[in-house]
């Protein structure tokens, strides 16, 4: 026979982890509420709080803590002119390595070694396209995945996404943009800005890409952000295929490539942001521009 107290015990436990569940349940309706403005989002933020750390703020509204202040990464004004130049020419010249990049960039009158173009291009996330010889190890505790696309014919919305990331430029620095697009409709599901090129930004963009429903199957390129088990774990838990770009596949991500060339010449190049919250307002007029928003029913949904 349980003594009095001991079931006033087991009530008291009883009774927090209802309350636990409630108040989750609470704070995930509120999470889903909350509008999806990175903006918006930062504004809510309390910076001189003695109740909330800002870390804990970012997490409660879902606002990756690097963005918070968003800063741009940061290079040396001579560096940061090199890879405006580098990022217009490797847009017409995909298939330029850090070789066929520095002769370019000579031809041009600028004096400039290999060994600082490859740092660029490197920090830049941008390889030639063309196959080549392995020449690093992968991630070993990175899992790969099979290349699915070959010979498949796209016929109709969430049959495939895929997503990559980009370097956009501002004034005196410059961003990473990750966004997920729909193959059949050419919808930009999600995107985000990070002033790093971690995965956490990438994994935000696939859970707001994810809201709208998902894919059959999922294409990606080889890179730690796309290959770490925080990713493809939310992809193999939505029971989506994973499928990975072979090397030197130039067409693999097609799609998403036009995006970037569009998106930079008809928005980035224009304007010359010089701040990244004017940035993030110019990246969404443009998705919003190109995109109907009556399109997210037809074919993202």
């Amino acid at each position: 026979m349980k003594r009095p107290q001991s079931e006033a015990n087991e009530t008291l436990v009883s009774q927090l982890y209802e309350e636990i569940g409630r108040l989750k349940f609470e704070l995930d309706w509120v999470k889903k509420k909350l509008p999806n403005s990175t903006k918006i989002k930062r504004q809510m933020i309390e910076i001189d709080s003695n109740k909330l750390s800002l870390s804990r703020q970012c997490e409660l509204i879902g606002l990756p803590r690097s963005t918070l202040y968003y800063e741009p990464a940061h290079e040396s004004t001579e560096n940061l002119d090199f890879m405006r130049l580098i990022d217009r020419q490797y847009l017409r010249t995909p298939f330029y390595g850090s070789r066929n990049m520095t002769t370019w960039l000579r031809q041009e009158g600028y004096e400039v070694n290999r060994k600082r173009v490859q740092r660029l291009m490197r920090l830049m996330g941008m390889e030639a396209i063309y196959p080549k010889p392995r020449t690093s190890e992968a991630i070993k505790e990175h899992k790969k995945y099979p290349y699915l696309l070959r010979d498949l014919e796209i016929i109709r919305p969430n049959q495939v996404w895929s997503t990559d990331i980009t370097y956009l430029p501002v004034k005196n620095g410059f961003m990473y943009l990750v966004a997920v697009i729909d193959w059949f409709s050419r919808y930009v599901l999600s995107w985000k800005l990070s002033n790093t090129m971690n995965s956490n930004f990438c994994i935000d963009a696939l859970i707001e890409a994810l809201r709208f429903g998902k894919p059959d199957i999922f294409n990606t390129d080889q890179g730690a952000q796309f290959t770490c088990n925080a990713f493809t774990g939310k992809l193999e838990a939505n029971e989506i295929l994973v499928s990975m770009d072979g090397r030197g596949r130039a067409l693999d991500n097609i799609f998403i490539e036009r995006l970037w060339r569009s998106l930079k010449y008809e928005e980035i190049y224009i304007w010359n942001h010089e701040t990244v919250p004017a940035l993030e307002t110019g990246v969404n007029k443009y998705f919003n521009f190109i995109i109907p928003n009556d399109l997210i029913s037809r074919s993202a949904i």
